[in-house]
């Protein structure tokens, strides 16, 4: 069943109440129910395989999650986001977060997301003070991951890198990233 369109902009409260719904991707922005597809199989791809890299490079008292709830902005009007990961702490709440505890957020570019996952989330997420923020793009002429960490407060995030082939950094974490292998077509084992 879907959920009823609401007639007003939300608090976190409202949002809240909400019923759960697995049909669509939702998001609160500035108390407006935001609605999207589902993911496609190639973006699921590449989020799984890019968490499970993650995951095996991370210390063991941080963790990645995917689709987790943030609270980019609590009081009026509310903005909720669920980012296509986030590296949080191991021991921290179990339904969602604030956005000053998120290290770090990742977006996969999706068909109709680019200028929101671009710019918009860039701006919500520096402003909410999320250090380090990643950008996963899968269309051609190569899969990239752009790398941006927070500057001087006027600036926002500051670009550090976009990267192809293999992605390399030292914050939050050190960590290797095979980007190829986001996209890449298994080998069966009998091709080996």
């Amino acid at each position: 069943m879907a959920l009823p369109i609401p007639r007003e902009l939300l608090t976190l409260d409202q949002w809240d109440a909400l019923p759960e719904d697995n049909s669509a991707h939702y998001e609160l922005q500035e108390g407006v129910l935001v609605v999207s597809p589902k993911p496609a199989r190639r973006h699921q791809r590449a989020l799984v395989r890019l968490a499970s890299q993650m995951e095996r490079q991370l210390p063991p008292d941080w963790e990645v999650l995917p689709d987790f709830e943030v609270v980019v902005e609590a009081e009026g009007p509310a903005t909720v986001r669920a980012p296509d990961l986030v590296i949080v702490r191991a021991d921290g709440p179990e339904s969602r977060v604030a956005a000053g505890e998120v290290l770090l957020a990742v977006e996969i570019i999706s068909p109709g997301s680019r200028k929101i996952d671009t710019h918009m989330k860039h701006f919500e997420y520096a402003e909410a003070g999320i250090p380090h923020y990643w950008v996963v793009d899968l269309d051609p002429p190569a899969p990239s991951i752009t790398v941006y960490g927070l500057g001087a407060p006027e600036d926002g995030y500051v670009e550090s890198q976009t990267a192809t082939g293999a992605l390399v950094v030292l914050e939050p974490f050190e960590m290797r990233i095979d980007i190829g292998a986001l996209v890449e077509r298994r080998p069966h084992p009998s091709e080996g």
